[in-house]
C-alpha cells in the first residue's frame, strides 16, 4: 500500500465507531451548515418540467404508460427488482432479502457482514430496493396522471425509510455506492416534485437534511483504494449531483468539484485505451457508460469545463456499444450487475444499447443514432434537444479490434447481418472480481436475433452454487479441460489465477476476418496445455472455429454452445441444426467427427440477475492424448444443401491442418500451419500461417492467404510474393476478378501474373 492509502484507510476505520459513538450521543450529522442561496442545478429547470412531460407523453408514449402501471405496482408494495418480482405485503421491510427470506441485522453498518449469505440474505436484493428507484417511479407517475395517490406512497415510502435506517445503523449505510444511488434518486425526486405540488413545506427540508447526511457519508468513506472502480465512479457522480444541486448544502461548492475531478480521474483511470471498460464485462461498461454521460450533462448545465479528452473516452466506450450491437442485441459478456443508472427495468442485454441515444444526441452521430431508438432518458435528460435530427456522419463500422481490452468483432453482412463477438484479453482488473472464465469465447447474432450466448450471472451471493456455475468455464462458448475452469476462483468476487488470453493474429480483410489467440489458463495442469483458437469469417455465412490443445499427456476435452432459449437443436446426421420459429438459424458441424462424440442437452441461462432459464446446450467432447485439434464449422442462413466437413485427406499432415467442407455447389478447404515454413498437403503447399480456398465446378472461384509468402497447387504458382504479407486475397464472380493485398507495393508487382495462373487452374 502506499503511504496515501495507509492513512485514508485507517482514517476512515476510526472514524467508523467514532460517527456510532457520535450518534449515540445525539449528533446530528445531517446538519452542514449553510451554503449559497442560489436554486441548484439538474438536468431541467422546473419552468421547463411540464415540456419535458409533454415531449414523452407525444414521443414515448409507451413508456409513459408502463411508468403508470408500475407505480400502480409500487403502490401495492409490488416490486420489480433485478430479476425478481416481490411482493413487499403491507409495510416494506427495509433490511430483509424478500427473496431468500433473511433479513440484515440492526448494527453497526461496517459490523455487517454483508457478503455472508447466512447474515444477510443476498445483499444484491436488499440494496436493489434502497436504491429508491421506484420513488423516482412513483414521483414520475404523479408527474405524468396526476394521481394524488402516487405522490402519498412516495412520501409515506420516504419517511418510512428514515424512520428504519438510523445513520450509522444497518446493511443500508454499509456501502457508499449504494448510499450515492440513493441520492441520485432522492435528487430526481426533489426535481420531478414542481414547487406548485401540494407537498408538505417540511418535505423539501428534511430531503435537503437527508441528502446533506448522504453526501457527507460519500465524503468520507470514498471507495479510493476499497473499490476504485464503478463503486468510486458512482460515488463521484453522487458528490458532483448533489454539490450542484444542492447549494443550501454548505459543503456544497467542495462536493461539486471533487466529485468531478475524481469523474475526469476515472475516465483516464478506469476505460482502457480502446474504450474497453476495465472490468471486462458489458453491463458494468454500460453503467459505467452512463455515469459519464449523466455527469457530463450536469457538469455542462453547472457551468464546469469539459475537457476534449473527456468526450473523447465516452465516444469510444459508445463505439464499443454500437460495434458488438450492429447484427442485434449487444450479447453481454462478464458480471451482470442487474442495476442501471436511469430505469431499473431495463437492464438486459437488449437494453444495453441505450447509451447510444444520449450519444448521438450529445455528439451527433448518425451511425450511433440509428443503433438505438429515441429513449425516455434522453428526453428527460436533454429535452428537446433529444428529438432533434442528427446530422449525416454515418462511418461503416463493420468488424474491429478492441486489442487492449481484447474484445473482437466479426461481422458478416451475407447471407444476413451476421455479429461474432470473441474474448481474446484481459479477464479484468487485479483480482479480475467482474470477469468470468471465458477466454476465447464467442457469442454469435443472426439477422437481429440472439444466437451463440452468453449464460449470463445468475446471482452474485446466494446458497445454491450459481456465483461459480456462471462463471465458469461451461457457461460460455469455449473449450475446457479436464472438467476444470481456465481460471481458479478465490471467493465471490476474485481470481486466484486468471487465464491470461491474448491474441497472435487479427487480420481484417476485404472479404474475410482471420483471429488466432490463446490463453494459459490451462498451463497450471501437472501436464500443462495450452489452448489455441483460430476463428475465420469468410463473409458469407461461413464461421470456422478450430480448437488446438498443446500438450502431451491423455486429457478430456469439451466445448460449449449455448443457444438462445428460443432455438431448438436437432440433429440431422452429422449435423446439428439451430431452428427458430421453423427457419433454420445455423448448421453446425464438427470434425474429425469420429474423435468427437456431440451431445444435445439443455443448461442454465440467465436473461436478468436472480433469473435461472432452461436453453438449448451443445456439448462436444473427447478424451485424447495431446497435441489434438478439432475444428467446429458454423453455417448461417438457411443453406441450398447439407454440406459435408471434414478433416481433408482424412489424416493430419505433420505440419499442416486442414479441413474441407463440400456442398452441392462449391468445395471449401481451410489450411493451418502447424508451425512457421513450408507445409505441404498434395496437391497443396504454402508458407502461408493460413490459407483458404473456394472453388465451383472445378475453378478456383477464391483463394485467401494471411502471413505469407507464395502458395502452389501441384506444380503451378498460384501467387509468389518478393516477402511475406499479412494478407493477399484473390476472387472472381461473375466474370470480374478483385484482388487486394496488405503490401499494395507488393499488390502492384504481382498483378497478372496471379490471375495468369488462377486461370490456368480453372
Amino acid at each position: 500500500m502506499s503511504g496515501d492509502e495507509i492513512s485514508t484507510r485507517l482514517r476512515q476505520a476510526v472514524m467508523k465507531p467514532l460517527d456510532l459513538m457520535a450518534a449515540k450521543l445525539g449528533h446530528d450529522f445531517s446538519r452542514v451548515g449553510s451554503g449559497s442561496k442560489t436554486r441548484g442545478k439538474f438536468f431541467f429547470k422546473p419552468e421547463e418540467l411540464s415540456d419535458r412531460i409533454r415531449l414523452l407523453k407525444e414521443l414515448v408514449p409507451q413508456e409513459v404508460a408502463l411508468t403508470v402501471c408500475a407505480a400502480e405496482e409500487v403502490c401495492r408494495h409490488r416490486l420489480q427488482l433485478l430479476g425478481y418480482t416481490i411482493d413487499y405485503g403491507s409495510e416494506i421491510d427495509w433490511h430483509t432479502d424478500a427473496v431468500h427470506g433473511k433479513r440484515a441485522p440492526l448494527k453497526p453498518a461496517y459490523k455487517i457482514r454483508y457478503l455472508d449469505f447466512d447474515e444477510v440474505g443476498d445483499h444484491k436484493v436488499t440494496w436493489e430496493l434502497n436504491r429508491h428507484q421506484h420513488l423516482v417511479t412513483l414521483a414520475k407517475a404523479w408527474r405524468f396522471a396526476d394521481e394524488r395517490r402516487f405522490l402519498s406512497e412516495l412520501l409515506n415510502q420516504w419517511y418510512s425509510w428514515q424512520r428504519s435506517n438510523p445513520y450509522p445503523l444497518g446493511i443500508n449505510w454499509s456501502s457508499s455506492l449504494e448510499v450515492a444511488l440513493r441520492s441520485l434518486s432522492w435528487l430526481w425526486v426533489a426535481n420531478l416534485l414542481a414547487p406548485s405540488d401540494p407537498v408538505p413545506e417540511n418535505f423539501r427540508s428534511d430531503l435537503v437534511a437527508g441528502l446533506g447526511l448522504h453526501g457527507r457519508h460519500i465524503e468520507c468513506y470514498l471507495s479510493r483504494y476499497f473499490s476504485p472502480n464503478t463503486h468510486l465512479l458512482g460515488e463521484a457522480v453522487a458528490l458532483l449531483f448533489i454539490g450542484a444541486g444542492c447549494p443550501e448544502l454548505e459543503p456544497a461548492e467542495r462536493w461539486k468539484i471533487t466529485g468531478w475531478e475524481l469523474v475526469l480521474e476515472a475516465a483516464e483511470r478506469q476505460v482502457r485505451s480502446d474504450g474497453v471498460y476495465f472490468e471486462q464485462a458489458l453491463h458494468y461498461h454500460v453503467y459505467a457508460v452512463d455515469l459519464f454521460l449523466h455527469a457530463r450533462i450536469l457538469a455542462a448545465n453547472a457551468g464546469l469545463a469539459i475537457p476534449l479528452a473527456f468526450d473523447a473516452v465516452i465516444e469510444r466506450m459508445l463505439e464499443v456499444i454500437e460495434s458488438i450491437s450492429q447484427a442485434g442485441p449487444a450479447e453481454g459478456f462478464g458480471d451482470d450487475d442487474g442495476g442501471r443508472l436511469f430505469n431499473p427495468q431495463r437492464n438486459r442485454s437488449e437494453h444495453m444499447t441505450d447509451p447510444l441515444a444520449l450519444g448521438a444526441a450529445l455528439y451527433g452521430r448518425a451511425q450511433i443514432s440509428s443503433a438505438a431508438p429515441l429513449t425516455e432518458e434522453s428526453i428527460w435528460l436533454l429535452g428537446k434537444r433529444a428529438t432533434e435530427p442528427v446530422a449525416e456522419h454515418k462511418r461503416p463500422l463493420g468488424s474491429k479490434a478492441f486489442e487492449a481490452g481484447g474484445i473482437y468483432v466479426m461481422v458478416s453482412p451475407s447471407p444476413s447481418p451476421q455479429l461474432m463477438a470473441i474474448d481474446a484479453g484481459p479477464q479484468g482488473i487485479g483480482r479480475c472480481g467482474h470477469g468470468h472464465a471465458d477466454a476465447l469465447s464467442v457469442r454469435l447474432s443472426v439477422s437481429g436475433h440472439r444466437c451463440l450466448i452468453d449464460s449470463g450471472t445468475g446471482a452474485y451471493v446466494c446458497d445454491t452454487g450459481d456465483r461459480n456455475l456462471f462463471r465458469g468455464t461451461a457457461a460460455h462458448n469455449t473449450l475446457r479441460v479436464d472438467g476444470q475452469d481456465q481460471a481458479v476462483a478465490d471467493g465471490y468476487f476474485a481470481w486466484r489465477e486468471p487465464a491470461h488470453a491474448e491474441c497472435e493474429r487479427w487480420v481484417k480483410g476485404d472479404s474475410f476476418d482471420f483471429l488466432a489467440a490463446n490463453h494459459r489458463g490451462y498451463r497450471r495442469l501437472v501436464d500443462p496445455v495450452l489452448h489455441r483458437r483460430f476463428i475465420f469469417n469468410g463473409k458469407d455465412g461461413l464461421w470456422l472455429v478450430r480448437d488446438a490443445c498443446e500438450g502431451h499427456a491423455l486429457h478430456r476435452l469439451e466445448t460449449f454452445w449455448h443457444f438462445a432459449e428460443e432455438i431448438s437443436l436437432v440433429q440431422d446426421d452429422d449435423a446439428v441444426v439451430a431452428v427458430c420459429d421453423s427457419a433454420i438459424f445455423l448448421v453446425l458441424y464438427c470434425a474429425p467427427a469420429r474423435l468427437w462424440q456431440k451431445q444435445i442437452a439443455s443448461s442454465f441461462v440467465s436473461p436478468a440477475y436472480g433469473q435461472k432459464n432452461i436453453a438449448p446446450l451443445l456439448t462436444t467432447s473427447a478424451s485424447l492424448h495431446l497435441p489434438v485439434e478439432c475444428g467446429t464449422l458454423l453455417v448461417t442462413g438457411q443453406p441450398d444443401s447439407r454440406g459435408r466437413f471434414s478433416a481433408a485427406g482424412g489424416q493430419q499432415s505433420r505440419n499442416v491442418s486442414a479441413y474441407r467442407y463440400e456442398t452441392g455447389t462449391a468445395d471449401h478447404l481451410f489450411f493451418f500451419a502447424q508451425q512457421p515454413g513450408t507445409w505441404s498437403l498434395e496437391p497443396w503447399s504454402s508458407d502461408a500461417e493460413f490459407m483458404y480456398c473456394r472453388s465451383e465446378g472445378g475453378q478456383i472461384t477464391r483463394l485467401i492467404l494471411v502471413a505469407g509468402r507464395w502458395a502452389k497447387m501441384s506444380d503451378t504458382v498460384l501467387v509468389s510474393h518478393s516477402r511475406s504479407v499479412e494478407r493477399w486475397e484473390w476472387a472472381r464472380r461473375a466474370g470480374a476478378v478483385t484482388t487486394s493485398s496488405s503490401d499494395q507495393e507488393a499488390l502492384e508487382h504481382l498483378l497478372g501474373n496471379e490471375h495468369e495462373a488462377l486461370g490456368r487452374i480453372g
